[in-house]
């Protein structure tokens, strides 16, 4: 029996399937991983600033240099034009299918949900959402990538951050808990795309 055998029967044969993905679930939506050559945190890539990546997305550097956090975060966090790819699809009809419980993913793109998934856990947060850090207002990734230096809210002024987890920062308990509770109850759990 092939490995592809092996899988189509194994899904076959469950019902409360959860998937745990990560950054190379989206390398095939051109998207950088994390520890390849040309990923964030590759040889490539860390020559271009003068920081380590967990260095320049972390909740001190965001509070202390918010100017160089953000020109940071446009040029290497955010994709607004990146398009869901045949995994996130495949999840989705899975999903649709009955068979898959959950996604829960340290991706921050969204694609799953873009791909047509609707129970996902985004365990570090999404690039889609952002929030001013005054007054609580959402704004959404248009906002983020057509505004210049320092997102600023329209109602406060406020600081408009990004609704992701960065070093420094604890994950969201509700997230984490929608989480474990899914994985809990799988009878399959398909891990993809994370080291």
């Amino acid at each position: 029996m092939t490995e592809q055998q092996k899988l189509r029967e194994l899904l076959e044969n469950s019902s409360h399937i959860v998937f745990f993905g990560g950054a190379g679930v989206s390398t095939e939506s051109n998207i950088p991983d994390f520890r390849s050559e040309d990923g964030l945190y590759g040889s490539k890539q860390a020559k271009t600033y003068p920081y380590p990546p967990e260095t320049m997305l972390s909740h001190s550097f965001f509070k202390r240099y918010t100017e160089q956090f953000f020109e940071y975060y446009f040029d290497r966090m955010v994709y607004p034009q990146a398009k869901p790819n045949a995994a996130h699809y495949a999840l989705a009809e899975l999903e649709a299918q009955g068979k898959l419980s959950a996604v829960v993913t340290q991706n921050i793109d969204g694609l799953h949900q873009q791909a047509g998934s609707k129970r996902v856990y985004e365990l570090h947060g999404s690039t889609l959402r952002n929030y001013c850090t005054r007054c609580g207002r959402f704004y959404d990734v248009d906002f983020i990538a057509n505004s210049t230096g320092v997102p600023r809210c329209t109602e406060c002024g406020g600081i408009v951050k990004p609704d992701v987890v960065l070093y420094e920062e604890g994950l969201d308990e509700e997230v984490l808990s929608g989480a474990v509770d899914a994985i809990r109850h799988a009878d399959t759990l398909i891990i993809g795309g994370t080291s």
